[in-house]
């Protein structure tokens, strides 16, 4: 997993409430079990049109936001369905950090376990942020997970609060394999020594 400390990057405006998972990447992708691949169905049925032309009103086929790395948008981001394909078509797509009122617990973690950095901050402030990102593509904001905080174009900032086990591991690009790694020494010595106390296990 890729480690997140600073990123600047254009945020996309989506002032939308109650986005599910089945908006997020709608039920007819989730055959696959790769990662990758899933940013082009990214909010497909928002995106395109029964032709699979894009829709042109919506923000990401919108030319200002289709570089977004950013996403804000309205409270209870993610409810729905626990499906893990969900943060991995926004990180497909090139979201690195979403921010909003608040988030529905599963797809909240699993952000964290993909890379992706769900920031939570008070309505007026995601207000001012939603403001900042409607400015387009010269407006670009930085989020900074070590000292987290959101800075805006115009050099607003608000902090967030973070779990600091997720901060670590975000910092560190560690997902639960990278976890489990990092106890490699660990694991093979219980193994050397499993073999040797039980050798017909």
């Amino acid at each position: 997993m890729d480690t997140f400390t600073t990123l600047t990057g254009i945020a996309a405006p989506m002032p939308l409430i109650n986005v599910d998972t089945d908006m997020i990447i709608p039920k007819q992708f989730l055959k696959t079990i790769k990662r990758s691949g899933l940013g082009v169905n990214l909010f497909d049925e928002m995106r395109y049109d029964g032709g699979g032309r894009e829709i042109p009103d919506f923000v990401l086929n919108q030319p200002a936001y289709r570089e977004a790395e950013i996403l804000i948008t309205g409270t209870n981001f993610g409810c729905g369905s626990s499906r893990e394909h969900a943060p991995w078509a926004l990180l497909d797509f090139g979201i690195r950090c979403v921010i909003a009122p608040g988030f529905a617990d599963i797809f909240f973690n699993n952000c964290f376990k993909n890379g992706i950095l769900p920031v939570v901050l008070p309505q007026e402030q995601v207000d001012v942020l939603m403001q900042d990102a409607e400015k387009g593509a010269n407006a670009r904001m930085t989020v900074d997970l070590a000292a987290q905080t959101v800075k805006t174009s115009d050099g607003q900032v608000f902090a967030f609060a973070v779990d600091a086990f997720k901060k670590h591991c975000l910092l560190n690009g560690l997902d639960d394999i990278g976890l489990t790694m990092e106890k490699v020494d660990s694991i093979a010595r219980f193994e050397a020594r499993v073999a040797q106390q039980c050798p017909w296990v």
